[in-house]
């Protein structure tokens, strides 16, 4: 593939991991932020302390804090910020962009109030002449293996796949691995919604059970998220794929998973607040589960432990008593998609 040139926006933990895999290949990387600081250390000292205390990045990776510049010229844009604020840099960008670009994103969750997914911001923001189709790429992928060039296997989503081949191609290399997939609503809803499934694994772990709640959590959370992407158009089957199943494992059951940490206090009896506060990171599975769960009671799907994460965090409902709810539900068959 040739050098292209890339705006990551976001140099957060995986804005910053992807940065080096795109450097790695040989690429042109311009991480854009809003926090001069952050910024000046990248470009004089190649460190992001806040993220990754020990990693050195490499020189050639730039940083800036104007737009204009971040973006001129460049082959391909990466969302990288929270989905909080991905319209508003999405408007930025239609703004300032003058060229036709491949617009990608790697962020996970639903837009709060609307409860759409990135893509369709990225959409509805960015006017067609200036993008092409978008890229989710998404998958199980620990910021902190990746920066030290751990093996990582993910997905590159678009629903023209020419673009998502470009994608797999741009990131892909000896350690880093894209598998293409048409499915953008699967892509997405999964990643979005296995935050969720995270926060729950890391409360039954604060509270003291064991791996065979873990499994339990992980199998018929994947059963629910489905359930509801399913309902929004997605195929049952990429739920079984790195992006469903994969992420949820990843997630769900490590200390690098900032939900399953934030979940993991929930359960030892910390406040959110105070959770939210020592994390010093967006903990993006505890806005989606509130989108999640007003989805799920608009569209009549059936989302048990994502309703008892919400009433927990929400509606103050003691953890305890949602897990009890949740065993003394009404009986279940186990395989819905035959």
């Amino acid at each position: 593939m040739e050098k292209q040139t890339i705006a990551v926006l976001g140099p957060g933990s995986w804005g910053t991991a992807l940065s080096q895999v795109l450097n790695d290949n040989g690429h042109e990387v311009r991480i854009w932020g809003n926090i001069p600081e952050q910024i000046n250390e990248i470009n004089t000292h190649h460190t992001n302390k806040h993220y990754f205390k020990d990693i050195v990045l490499d020189k050639n990776i730039s940083a800036y804090t104007d737009l204009a510049e971040a973006l001129k010229d460049v082959d391909a844009i990466l969302f990288v910020v929270p989905t909080k604020v991905t319209r508003l840099v999405a408007q930025q960008v239609a703004q300032t962009l003058n060229h036709k670009v491949v617009i990608m994103h790697a962020s996970k969750g639903l837009e709060p109030d609307s409860h759409k997914r990135l893509s369709t911001i990225l959409e509805e923001e960015i006017p067609e002449h200036l993008r092409s189709e978008i890229v989710v790429v998404s998958g199980p992928s620990h910021a902190e293996e990746t920066i030290v060039r751990d093996l990582t296997l993910i997905t590159a989503a678009s629903t023209n796949l020419q673009t998502a081949q470009y994608a797999q191609k741009l990131f892909s290399n000896h350690y880093f691995r894209l598998y293409t997939n048409t499915d953008v609503i699967g892509v997405e809803t999964a990643g979005a919604l296995k935050n969720i499934i995270a926060v729950g694994a890391g409360a039954l772990h604060g509270l003291g059970f064991g791996d065979n709640a873990k499994a339990a959590i992980i199998a018929r959370g994947l059963a629910e998220i489905t359930r509801l992407g399913v309902a929004l158009g997605a195929s049952p089957l990429t739920y079984s794929g790195l992006s469903g199943v994969g992420d949820l494992i990843v997630t769900g059951t490590s200390i690098h998973s900032r939900n399953w940490r934030a979940g993991d206090a929930l359960g030892r009896g910390e406040s959110l607040a105070d959770i939210e506060v020592n994390m010093g990171m967006v903990i993006e599975g505890i806005s989606t589960t509130r989108a999640a769960y007003e989805l799920a009671q608009e569209l009549g799907v059936y989302m048990p432990i994502t309703q008892a994460i919400y009433q927990v965090i929400y509606q103050g409902i003691n953890i305890r008593d949602a897990i009890n709810d949740i065993m003394n539900n009404e009986f279940k068959a186990e395989n819905e998609w035959s």
